[in-house]
């Protein structure tokens, strides 16, 4: 039996599809949005009904139908902290996922979008993988200060997909495998996953290396004080360390690109930017072989940043001696959600119910 399926992306002003018959990607659309169409809207959620017509539209302008789908995989948003896998969307994960807290997230309407598609046609929808799978072992999550304890927010889709693709290479079980994935895009997470658990990782608007566009981790006590004496409301402050940090902040852009053209052409600011982005990235890696007790069977780069082989290079020249280096460049967003859900599909494994790992209070 061969099963069709549809999967959705929604970004902020952008929404991916792809159409999938088993593991071939039959086609695939970004779906730009006016960014003033989507401003007028009074919450993510309610660009609902916008984002669903777009999508039919799209579906009829290549001659396909919902009706052939099998099933509808939808990315998963900010959810409360669950397990890594596939799960089915259910009234509680609905519920949750219109919630938009703590804060709004396109990605929440991947599951609403998948739902509306799915429930008139009694077909199954899901969500993989959000960024809010939490696997991490109880002494990770312990910070310095009791009230701000470390929270799971990672890139969680592309990390398993990695992990899975490296396994498959290594003729092994990805359960069986202890992996640094080190994902590099506009935000940097560097994972430690064991045997088949994100078991740590930097959660990358809070601790880390700094990345394109985030700061990473900061000096508390100076941090403290900018937000006291910069004259800065909330807003601005989240917005100065997550979207004008990092590189961006050194070199006033977050592509790589043009950093590394400003460096060729001698600005020393730029390549200095460039190479303490290396280093950290490197020394979070380090620390997580420690995480592991140095058992690493390899380490993982994968992300936007991989495509640049000179900026790999930079990090694994101090990570080399720790395991073997693997690169997997890009986001496999797509077909990682429809991987996932072909595993349910084929009964290779279970789908997951949201409402089993959360509290009555979380639920209502």
């Amino acid at each position: 039996m061969t099963f069709q399926i549809l999967t959705i992306n929604p970004g902020s002003t952008s929404t991916k599809i792809a159409w999938y018959s088993d593991e071939e990607e039959v086609w695939r659309e970004t779906l730009r949005h006016d960014p003033e169409a989507i401003g007028a809207f009074q919450s993510v959620a309610a660009q609902f009904e916008f984002r669903l017509e777009t999508i039919g539209e799209v579906v009829r302008n290549h001659s396909f139908s919902f009706d052939d789908l099998s099933a509808v995989a939808g990315r998963g948003g900010l959810v409360e902290p669950i397990p890594g896998g596939t799960y089915k969307v259910d009234e509680a994960l609905l519920v949750r996922l219109r919630k938009g807290k703590p804060w709004e997230h396109a990605s929440n309407l991947g599951g609403i979008l998948a739902d509306a598609i799915c429930r008139p046609r009694g077909i199954p929808a899901f969500i993989v993988d959000p960024v809010a799978v939490d696997e991490m072992n109880p002494l990770a999550r312990i910070t310095g200060i009791p009230e701000l304890p470390k929270v799971s927010l990672g890139h969680a889709l592309n990390i398993k997909a990695t992990v899975r693709r490296a396994a498959k290479d290594l003729g092994k079980s990805w359960n069986e495998l202890n992996f640094i994935v080190a994902h590099i895009g506009g935000g940097i997470t560097v994972c430690a996953h064991e045997k088949g658990r994100m078991t740590d990782l930097n959660s990358a608007n809070d601790f880390g290396p700094f990345s394109p566009e985030r700061s990473g981790g900061l000096p508390a006590g100076d941090l403290a004080r900018m937000c006291f004496n910069s004259g800065l409301s909330e807003k601005e402050m989240l917005r100065k360390l997550v979207g004008r940090g990092g590189l961006a902040a050194y070199t006033g852009t977050s592509d790589v690109r043009e950093v590394k053209a400003m460096a060729a052409e001698g600005d020393e600011r730029a390549q200095t930017a460039l190479d303490a982005m290396a280093y950290g990235i490197a020394k979070e890696i380090g620390a997580h072989a420690a995480v592991l007790s140095g058992r690493v069977d390899a380490i993982l780069f994968t992300g936007g940043v991989a495509f640049d082989g000179d900026f790999i290079a930079a990090v694994q020249k101090h990570v080399q001696w720790i395991a073997p280096v693997l690169v997997y460049p890009g986001e496999d967003e797509m077909p990682a959600l429809a991987q996932g859900v072909l595993r349910v599909l084929r009964g290779e494994e279970l789908s997951k119910e949201y409402s089993r790992y959360i509290s009555e209070e979380e639920r209502a």
